[in-house]
C-alpha cells in the first residue's frame, strides 16, 4: 500500500516543475509500461489495480519491482487517462547532460519549439522507426517526459535518447564537422529532387505553428520542402510537424541506401 506522501509525489508529477524536483515520471497503460521493463529505464514503481491485476496475473513476475496494488481512485489520480488503464509505472528520469552526441555518419535530428505533446510523442516514435540514436530538443520544448508525449511515443522514448540542451551548441559542433543542416520549410527544396545522398546530417523541425525560428535560420545549410500535390483550389496550408518529420526521414533513409 502506498502512503499518502508517495500518493502525493506521484500525483505532483503531471507537472513538470516537480518532475525535474523528483527526477521521476509516470508511464501508463500495459503497452508502454512493457516497453519500459525491456529498457534500460530505473524503475521506482509499478502500480497495478486489483480487478486488472486478477486479469493479468503473471504481470511483473520478472520486473525489477514487484507490482503495487493501488484502488481504482488512486489509480485515477495517478493517470492522465480519461479512463484510467489499471496499471502504470514510475520510472527515473535518465540523466543525458554529459551525453556526447555524434554527428558523423547519421542523421540527427532536432526539434525547434515543438510544443504539442502529441507532436512530440509521435516524433520520438517516428525517428526510432527510422533507426535514429538521439533527438536534440531545444530548451523550450514540452518536456518529453509528459505522460502525454510518453504515452504518444508507445515506447520508443525508452529506445532513443531523447536530450533537451542549447541548439546553439550543437550546430556549431555541425559547422565545425562540416556537416549539412537541413531545415523543414514551406520555400525550400523539393525534398525528391534534392541531390544529397544523406549519409549524415542534422534535420530540424520547427514548431507547429511557427516553423522553423528566426535565430536558427542562419545556421541552416539546405531549405527543404515537402510538394503539396493536391489539385484543389484551397490547398492544406502545411502538414503537422510529426507527419513532415516522417515523409522527410523517408526520403532521406531511402536515398542513403541507394547511393
Amino acid at each position: 500500500m502506498l502512503s499518502k506522501n508517495q500518493i502525493k509525489i506521484y500525483t505532483s508529477l503531471k507537472q513538470v516543475k516537480y518532475r525535474y524536483i523528483h527526477r521521476l515520471f509516470i508511464v501508463e497503460g500495459l503497452k508502454s509500461v512493457e516497453e519500459l521493463l525491456l529498457s534500460n529505464f530505473d524503475i521506482i514503481e509499478l502500480l497495478v489495480t486489483k480487478n486488472w491485476y486478477d486479469s493479468n496475473p503473471d504481470f511483473g513476475q520478472s520486473a525489477q519491482v514487484l507490482p503495487e496494488f493501488v484502488t481504482e481512485n488512486e489509480m485515477a489520480a495517478l493517470s492522465n487517462l480519461s479512463t484510467p488503464p489499471g496499471v502504470l509505472a514510475v520510472a527515473r528520469i535518465p540523466d543525458y547532460d554529459d551525453v556526447e552526441v555524434e554527428l558523423k555518419n547519421k542523421i540527427t535530428l532536432v526539434l525547434d519549439g515543438i510544443s504539442d505533446p502529441g507532436n512530440m510523442g509521435t516524433i520520438i516514435r517516428t525517428a526510432d522507426w527510422f533507426g535514429l540514436k538521439y533527438i536534440i530538443c531545444s530548451e523550450d520544448s514540452v518536456d518529453v517526459f509528459n505522460q502525454k508525449v510518453v504515452q504518444a511515443s508507445m515506447g520508443s522514448i525508452f529506445r532513443l535518447k531523447v536530450i533537451t540542451r542549447s541548439l546553439t551548441s550543437l550546430f556549431d559542433q555541425a559547422a565545425g564537422l562540416g556537416i549539412p543542416v537541413y531545415g523543414a520549410y514551406l520555400d525550400g527544396v523539393n525534398i525528391y529532387n534534392e541531390a544529397s545522398d544523406f549519409q549524415e546530417g542534422v534535420l530540424v523541425i520547427g514548431s507547429e505553428s511557427h516553423g522553423i525560428r528566426e535565430n536558427t535560420h542562419k545556421y541552416i545549410t539546405t531549405k527543404l520542402s515537402i510538394p503539396n500535390f493536391s489539385d484543389n483550389t484551397n490547398k492544406a496550408e502545411s502538414l503537422n510537424a510529426s507527419i513532415a518529420t516522417a515523409i522527410i526521414l523517408s526520403e532521406m533513409k531511402r536515398k542513403s541506401v541507394l547511393f
